[in-house]
């Protein structure tokens, strides 16, 4: 028999608004999709036009029986120019707030998903001190106007990314060396495109001429980072915290982490327990004062002596290349609630698959792994799905099919998954 969560459990679904609101023009990453030998597959352009469309998709979420929507609000929107803010932007946002309370449905905020202003990168991006101060002045001018229709607030979506992506382009550096590659999409829980070594030097003169700087000065979010890097990401974290707390301490303030279920074979526990050190331990002293983290979690990861080993080639694969192993999630959470004494919230989880009914299995397993969470006394508050929608993978474009409702982009008509109805079934309403 399945299992349902009680009535106030926050059951939902995710967005990013770069990946699904369209026409994001003054973003760094509408910058790079559309650059003379980019490496994005394809542009965004109108993405799903949620930008237009919200009422209809959160109708949506809401008739499947759901009861919380996360989605994030987009700086360069808010910010198109350094220090000029966009009134009719907050507007809109402020209007997708007033959506979501007129129907009952908890909204979780995330300010940073990803996407930066164009002048931001210019500038020096996630690299640079400079952006603390910007971050502080953007979360300043959202909060002080959204404040009252916020009730919990992601300030930056996988704070750890940078540092997942910098393994991966040393394992690439490593394998051109050896011509031995391995390395894939798989390897990161983000749609990056890895079949860029043929392209690298056109590329960065590219991006000099889009940024109009050295191009090994460009940083966007999703780069290799150096602990600089991380230093400035997890102040930002922490001035942004600040704020929100001075403007509405009643505000529930988290971030979110990419986690994988890190397993070892024998002989590896070694660089298990260093990954769950690096993804998670690492970010802990940071977090005090936080009222929540977000989980974000697709996989897991089998450690040998001599580094990840691949899955069997007997296992099934998602779209993206992960493993199907939706008993990562429980297993993910159950790890981090031995060093994280607080509510857990997991912000991302889903599957990129064209078989709805695999989607469905998916989700009901991975949702018994955080029932079981919860009768074993760890306080987890809320599962958001990704996505609620088929939406932009990052490098990847259009490709990848995570969402609950699949979308026409010739006609932006709607069509409903059974598996939408299907995680709203799992809650008592």
């Amino acid at each position: 028999m399945t299992r349902l969560f009680r009535s106030d459990f926050m059951l939902g679904a995710a967005t990013a608004a770069h990946q699904v609101e369209g026409n994001n023009i003054y973003s760094d990453f509408w910058a790079m999709e559309h650059m003379p030998h980019s490496l994005y597959k394809e542009p965004s352009l109108q993405a799903v036009d949620h930008y237009h469309r919200y009422q209809e998709d959160i109708q949506l979420l809401v008739d499947a029986g759901l009861n919380t929507y996360r989605f994030s609000i987009e700086w360069a929107r808010i910010e198109p120019v350094k220090g000029q803010f966009d009134a009719d932007e907050i507007e809109h946002y402020r209007k997708v707030l007033e959506y979501c309370h007129q129907n009952k449905v908890n909204p979780v905020v995330t300010l940073h998903h990803f996407s930066s202003p164009k002048w931001l990168i210019t500038e020096g991006g996630w690299e640079s001190e400079t952006t603390i101060g910007h971050f502080e002045n953007y979360c300043l001018h959202v909060v002080s106007e959204l404040r009252h229709l916020i009730p919990y607030i992601c300030t930056i979506n996988e704070a750890n990314m940078g540092k997942q992506i910098t393994k991966i382009m040393k394992r690439m550096s490593a394998e051109a060396t050896s011509q031995s590659a391995t390395t894939d999409s798989a390897d990161v829980q983000v749609g990056l495109n890895v079949d860029i070594q043929s392209n690298m030097e056109k590329y960065f003169a590219g991006l000099g001429q889009v940024f109009g700087i050295d191009p090994r000065k460009v940083q966007p979010f999703l780069s290799p980072r150096t602990e600089q890097g991380e230093q400035i990401i997890m102040r930002c974290h922490q001035a942004a915290r600040n704020i929100i707390k001075e403007l509405n301490p009643s505000i529930k303030v988290g971030i979110t982490l990419s986690l994988y279920d890190h397993q070892a074979l024998p002989g590896g526990e070694h660089l298990a327990k260093q990954e769950q050190h690096e993804d998670f331990l690492n970010y802990l002293p940071y977090l005090q004062g936080d009222d929540f983290i977000g989980v974000q979690n697709y996989s897991r990861k089998i450690h040998g002596p001599n580094g990840v080993v691949k899955p069997p080639e007997v296992v099934k694969l998602t779209k993206m290349g992960y493993e199907n192993y939706p008993a990562a999630l429980g297993n993910v959470v159950q790890f981090v609630a031995k060093h994280w004494d607080g509510p857990i919230m997991i912000t991302e989880n889903g599957l990129s698959t064209d078989q709805d009914e695999e989607r469905m299995e998916f989700i009901q397993q991975a949702t018994a792994g955080i029932q079981k969470c919860i009768e074993d006394g760890i306080d987890v508050i809320g599962y958001m799905y990704w996505s609620l929608l088929d939406n932009f993978e990052w490098q990847l474009g259009y490709t990848q099919t995570f969402g609950l409702i699949a979308v026409d982009r010739s006609s932006q008509i709607r069509y409903p998954k059974e598996s939408l109805s299907f995680l709203g079934s799992l809650r008592i309403q």
